[in-house]
């Protein structure tokens, strides 16, 4: 079983976290000191490069210890990139288990409040779904559940849809 990250346990309920970890432990991986490690020995190996690079030395022949400290660098720079790709990797997967476990039925409080801050945008937008459903005079049942789909999401009154509709077909008419 994975250990629970100290985030998690803070932000989620017992019940939440132990299937959040549940469905993690298929991948057995969590961003760990291994991630951590490979990105501070990919940083050690570029600095390592790029002072050899800057400052050659005499050990060996300086264009040899360029090409080597280069290689060394660039070997560093991939270091880091994979080291950071896994934490990425992982706390893209534990994001997708989290809004999985989620459900479906609870509102999306980022539309909600982009809908409340920008309330005309969404209107036009309903509106416009309107006139494209109008543009053949009639709305069929699968336009119409549509429709209302797009009403319950952004939480808009049977009245004001209605509004919405008349005005809709009122413009339809007059484009005909």
């Amino acid at each position: 079983m994975l250990k629970r990250s100290l985030r998690r346990s803070t932000c989620m309920s017992t019940p939440e976290a132990e299937a959040v970890d549940e469905r993690l432990a298929i991948f057995e991986d969590e961003a760990d000191i291994n991630d951590w490690i490979e990105v501070m020995c990919g940083a050690a190996m570029v600095l390592l490069g790029l002072f050899h690079m800057f400052s050659p030395g005499d050990l060996v022949d300086p264009d040899t210890m360029r090409w080597f400290a280069a290689t060394v660098t660039a070997a560093g720079l991939v270091w880091i990139g994979h080291g950071l790709k896994d934490m990425v990797v992982k706390d893209l997967r534990r994001s997708m288990v989290m809004m999985d476990l989620s459900g479906a039925g609870e509102p999306d409080h980022g539309l909600i409040r982009d809908v409340l801050l920008n309330p005309e945008a969404y209107r036009d937008f309903l509106l416009d779904a309107y006139r494209e459903a109008w543009e053949d005079g009639i709305i069929t049942e699968d336009e119409m559940e549509e429709l209302r789909s797009f009403q319950s999401a952004l939480r808009i009154s049977d009245a004001e849809m209605e509004e919405i509709a008349e005005e809709a077909k009122d413009a339809a008419q007059s484009q005909e």
